[in-house]
């Protein structure tokens, strides 16, 4: 670990990010620009988010498979939005095994048009939908500016793609993954999203409609951490996706995709995170506890790992970590666990062997109000109630610092000064794309989703009467 102090967020929220994600370990630059490197403990990370999010998966009746890397370039053609969509962005392979490829071939950048191809031949009859797959995997999309986890060339994460027998069913589908998305969000992470539809400018390339969850940063700018599309048939007509119906008619089928990522693992950094490192949710994090024996003597060190071996068998399903490092002072191992995050550090020494006690560290609460002994006899239950405080008290923190960094404002003047100085403004809004570009181009603030609401208000910026009211904010 390193031993300099990690800038301050305050001071500088982008180079305390960039730190922190090398300094704990996370990830590191790859010698391909634009790509990353993901460690063990932001793949540990990144393998209890699949978890979570699998099961949530499962739960929903959807089955995983596995699709090729490699597209064949035509096939990018089929869905006219689509590839001018992505056509910025695409890798493409032209030579394989030295020989120039009679048809260049597109590394996936999502892979809504192989799935279609695909489903388009394992779909005939009613009776094979809906056919609901995920696929976890890596994606390619040529970015220039990137950043850690936040936007990398190459990322790892899931896409759902899903087709129905009809409109309604598709929607609805739509709105459902959206949901899991935001459960997962809020109770596995802590991370206090608001759901909502995107506008036709800021919609995924082919789809009828996109929704996004999105997450509000310690530095009070917006970040989109997962998106739900309802692709209507657009899909299904490029690339003939039919079936045959309960009456024997031809219909194309309806279908939807849905993605989160790994820049999710930068939404849990930014939302959480302090000056002093990593706070990660008990629900995610890698180590839930760490325990660091301390002791001076050798037969202080049999006292002391007893205990230790103790606790590790009490708290049986909790990942569990004992630093055993040797050569490091006590303290230094503290700055390094909380650097990475870990929810709970319990200290044992001879003295708390002696007294029956164990010393609880909480991360949420820096210094000594997040440390008190508890009693040794029924550490058992009182070590996971103090993780469920933990993960409570992070979402109510991060709730609270979200809601107080919404304003709504009803003039443009307002709204510049909300946007450019204090978080996010929320504001009744009149679609309309060329007044969006403009509020974009001025202010640098795109306007995430549409809040739910009811009844009607005046747009902010074309005072025409409205019943929709939106999030504006600056993003990543």
């Amino acid at each position: 670990m390193d031993d300099k102090k990690l800038p301050s967020r305050q001071e500088n929220f982008s180079e305390w990010y960039n730190q922190l994600v090398l300094r704990a370990e996370l990830a590191d630059y790859a010698p391909v620009r634009g790509c990353m490197v993901v460690r063990p403990y932001g793949w540990a990370l990144w393998e209890n988010i699949q978890a979570a999010l699998n099961k949530r998966f499962k739960a929903t009746g959807h089955v995983n498979a596995a699709f090729p890397l490699l597209i064949p370039q035509s096939f990018m053609t089929k869905e006219k939005e689509h590839v001018e969509g992505f056509s910025p962005e695409l890798a493409v392979v032209t030579h394989g095994g030295g020989q120039l490829l009679e048809e260049p071939l597109v590394v996936r950048p999502t892979s809504e048009t192989i799935i279609g191809t695909m489903y388009a031949k394992w779909i005939q009859s009613y009776r094979d939908l809906p056919l609901l797959i995920n696929q976890w995997g890596n994606v390619v999309r040529w970015e220039m500016r990137t950043k850690l986890f936040l936007r990398t060339l190459e990322f790892y994460w899931q896409e759902g793609h899903t087709a129905h027998a009809t409109e309604q069913e598709a929607a609805e589908h739509t709105q459902r993954m959206l949901d899991v998305y935001a459960d997962f969000a809020i109770n596995e992470a802590a991370v206090p999203v608001l759901p909502g539809q995107k506008s036709e400018s800021e919609k995924f390339a082919g789809a009828k409609a996109t929704y996004s969850i999105e997450a509000m940063m310690g530095d009070a700018k917006a970040l989109q951490a997962g998106t739900s599309h309802f692709l209507g048939q657009n899909f299904a007509k490029a690339f003939d996706i039919k079936f045959l119906d309960e009456n024997n008619q031809l219909q194309h089928c309806w279908t939807t995709s849905w993605g989160l990522s790994t820049r999710f693992i930068g939404a849990i950094i930014m939302t959480h995170g302090d000056d002093q490192g990593l706070v990660l949710p008990p629900n995610l994090a890698p180590y839930q506890v760490v325990i660091v024996p301390i002791f001076r003597k050798d037969e202080e060190k049999a006292l002391v790992m007893e205990t230790v071996d103790k606790i590790v068998s009490g708290l049986g399903d909790l990942r569990v970590f004992v630093d055993r490092r040797e050569g490091v002072t006590p303290g230094f191992k503290f700055n390094d666990w909380e650097l990475k995050g870990v929810p709970l550090r319990i200290e044992v020494g001879p003295k708390d062997v002696q007294n029956g006690t164990l010393a609880l560290a909480r991360r949420d609460i820096p210094g000594r109000e997040g440390k008190r002994f508890i009693p040794m006899e029924g550490f058992e239950q009182a070590v996971p109630a103090a993780l469920a405080e933990i993960q409570a008290n992070m979402l109510a923190k991060a709730t609270q610092f979200r809601d107080e960094h919404i304003f709504e404002v009803s003039n443009y003047e307002e709204f510049k000064d909300v946007v450019e100085n204090k978080g996010w403004a929320k504001v009744w809004w009149y679609d309309n794309a060329e007044n969006e570009a403009k509020v974009k181009e001025e202010t640098k603030a795109s306007l995430r989703n549409y809040a739910s609401t009811e009844g009607e208000g005046v747009c902010f910026y074309s005072g025409k009467k409205t019943n929709k009211q939106v999030y504006f904010a600056k993003g990543y």
